[in-house]
């Protein structure tokens, strides 16, 4: 295979790429993995020191700029709209990153537990494609495909071991809203399609691996024996937004070392 077709069919160089929830866990790597490999990438978050950190660790393999924005309603999406409109014309890749997750017993599970993560986790997400959508159909034709990739989890294909109610269900929400986009978006040449993270060290998980002892014992648990890397997930997501890819929309992909294989 000749470097430059291996360019060709992977490459996402030169694109431009926004990632939510960009400036920490799997958001962060997947921001990462797309710098490094030449697109110029824009990352959100609603916290102005954890934009400017990202902004100037990314900025040492490449192209970033972060947006402070607060995505938890329709004005939040509309104002991070509003902001990459300012800088650029077409988006090539959008990834949906932004969520939240709560936990607590049945019996005390409140409405805003419910509300706050729904809101966040699957309201958001279809109305920023809807206030991008303009950027995204200018950047798409149908030699070269626009690509959302959204940002759900296993928790959203198979039951999880927590109670958190209205994560599950705003994450296996999200998978179906994807679906439904890609075939309403086939026409606009954009794929829509889902990755589902399995164990990745991220703040939602850091209970997990709090102490050297319990990582031990939590890796040992998983099919791979280990967690999740940058790789994993900016690899998948580079793959979606690649002509490698383009054959590929309404898709759910558990990135998970084998987490869905076993009960």
């Amino acid at each position: 295979m000749s470097a430059s077709f291996y360019e060709q069919l992977f490459s996402v160089r030169g694109k431009v790429a926004l990632v939510t929830g960009g400036t920490r866990g799997i958001g962060l790597m997947i921001a990462e993995g797309l710098v490094r490999a030449g697109a110029r990438v824009y990352v959100s978050s609603r916290k102005l020191d954890a934009c400017a950190a990202a902004q100037r660790g990314l900025r040492e393999y490449g192209d970033c700029t972060a947006i402070p924005a607060d995505l938890r309603d329709v004005a939040g999406c509309e104002a991070l709209a509003t902001a990459f409109r300012e800088r650029e014309d077409e988006l090539h890749v959008l990834v949906n990153n932004a969520g939240l997750t709560w936990s607590l017993p049945i019996d005390e599970f409140t409405e805003k537990a419910w509300d706050r993560v729904v809101d966040l986790d699957v309201k958001s997400p279809f109305f920023l494609i809807q206030k991008l959508l303009p950027a995204i159909r200018a950047a798409a034709s149908a030699e070269q495909r626009a690509s959302i990739v959204n940002i759900s989890s296993v928790n959203g294909v198979k039951p999880s071991g927590l109670m958190n109610y209205s994560y599950v269900a705003a994450k296996a929400g999200l998978c179906q809203l994807s679906a439904q986009l890609a075939r309403d978006l086939m026409a606009d040449h954009i794929n829509v399609n889902v990755i589902a993270p399995g164990p990745f060290k991220s703040k939602m998980t850091a209970p997990l691996f709090a102490t050297e002892a319990q990582d031990r014992e939590v890796t040992a648990s998983f099919p791979m024996r280990r967690w999740g890397r940058m790789e994993d997930a900016a690899g998948l997501t580079i793959f979606l937004s690649s002509k490698a890819g383009s054959y590929l929309t309404g898709q759910t992909i558990p990135c998970d070392g084998g987490a869905t294989t076993i009960g």
